[in-house]
């Protein structure tokens, strides 16, 4: 028989079971691989944690997961502190996780590598999707830390290069907690301005750490969706991101963008002395051509003898005249004969002048009588003379 002292409900089971696991596990390190990794819609990360004989699940909580400077993917091995905690209403037990970090270089170069290929697949990286750069801008866009090394060399690579250059800066964290995000809300903000001519995200140079902000899909995702053209200029040259490969240009460098972005003053200068000097050395030359040219035309057989030249072209058009004027008359004297024609042919038509005559116009029923079969007799009979009208009624016995 059970002692009725010592039975335990299942919460004051699980109680002493957290209790107990809670406090002879309240800080440590565990090294594992990442599985079933899931970002959750709250901000908080669920996943397992596994080797090749065990597995335990995870959880690192909004407030401290925004510390992490890379993204966790299924497959990467990871080094995490923490505590072991139960969670009651499952009775499960797992990792509180308060700190992560990629176990070494490797797994950062593998995560890399991963998601490198995944966005190329999906033609992230086509040069049919480069956006063409401005050969000359009037705003560049910059998105980095303003107060970084970079930034400085940029302005004064703008200025030296070409002073009248407006730049727009949107200012971003490119190292560490929350930077992708800072990175992806600089670009976005950017591309809501309507007269950005051309956008330059760039740092300095650093560790793969350091550069992992621009390793993140987020970001290599809103430069592939900007609609400015983006050049790349991160870390030194033969540092590459995923932000490179998305970008419609990569430069070596942040100075290296700003060369590439910015026309040269001194190339315009120069082109502007050549083409003064170029060009007045070909007016002069055309002048002379031109004054050659006059000089051999006023020495030709026309120019010796203008009087007689004129005189010829003026008979000609003489003659000209002469022949417009006989063809206008004589076609002016067939339409006179033919209207006074016409005019006599309406005047013999016209019924008054038949009328003054003598001759009588006979009206029955709105219609004039022209012959005597048509006459009615009995019928109102309108009379019309050339001075005046006569009506005769007639009564029908």
């Amino acid at each position: 028989m059970f002692d009725s002292a010592e039975i335990l409900s299942v919460s004051e089971l699980t109680k002493q079971i957290k209790q107990t696991l809670e406090e002879e596990f309240p800080q440590l390190s565990v090294q594992g691989e990442i599985s079933n990794f899931k970002a959750h819609i709250s901000g908080h990360w669920y996943f397992n944690l596994k080797d090749n004989e065990a597995v335990i699940s995870c959880t690192m909580w909004k407030g401290l997961n925004s510390y992490v400077f890379f993204t966790p993917q299924d497959g990467m091995k990871v080094t995490i502190n923490g505590r072991i905690t139960v969670y009651p209403p499952r009775g499960n037990y797992q990792f509180d996780v308060r700190s992560m970090k990629p176990a070494g270089v490797g797994e950062l170069q593998a995560a890399f590598e991963k998601l490198k290929q995944k966005l190329s697949g999906e033609g992230l990286f086509d040069e049919q999707f480069k956006q063409s750069i401005p050969e000359f801008p009037k705003r560049i866009g910059i998105v980095t830390a303003i107060d970084g090394a970079a930034f400085r060399d940029m302005i004064s690579i703008a200025r030296r290069r070409f002073p009248l250059i407006e730049l727009v800066i949107a200012p971003s964290k490119v190292q560490g907690t929350g930077a992708a995000q800072n990175i992806v809300e600089s670009i976005k903000a950017l591309n809501k301005k309507k007269d950005i001519d051309i956008i330059i995200v760039g740092r300095g140079g650093g560790s793969i750490e350091d550069l992992w902000s621009f390793n993140e899909e987020i970001v290599a995702r809103a430069i592939f969706e900007s609609k400015i053209p983006i050049i790349t200029g991160i870390g030194h040259e033969i540092d590459f991101t995923i932000a490179d490969f998305a970008a419609d240009l990569r430069a070596p460098t942040p100075s290296a963008a700003m060369e590439i972005a910015t026309p040269n003053k001194a190339d315009y200068f120069a082109f502007i002395n050549d083409f003064s000097y170029n060009s007045a050395r070909n007016i002069s030359e055309l002048v002379f051509n031109k004054r050659a040219k006059v000089a051999a035309n006023l020495s030709s057989y026309g120019f010796k003898m203008p009087l007689d030249f004129v005189r010829r072209k003026s008979q000609q058009v003489d003659g000209a005249v002469y022949k417009l004027t006989g063809n206008f008359d004589k076609r002016n004297l067939v339409l006179q004969n033919k209207v006074a024609l016409l005019t006599k042919i309406i005047e013999s038509h016209d019924i008054k002048k038949n009328l003054k005559k003598g001759f009588v116009l006979v009206r029955q029923d709105s219609k004039f009588i022209t012959r005597a079969e048509n006459f009615i007799t009995g019928n109102e009979t309108k009379l019309i003379f050339y001075d005046d009208e006569v009506k005769i009624n007639s009564k029908q016995n």
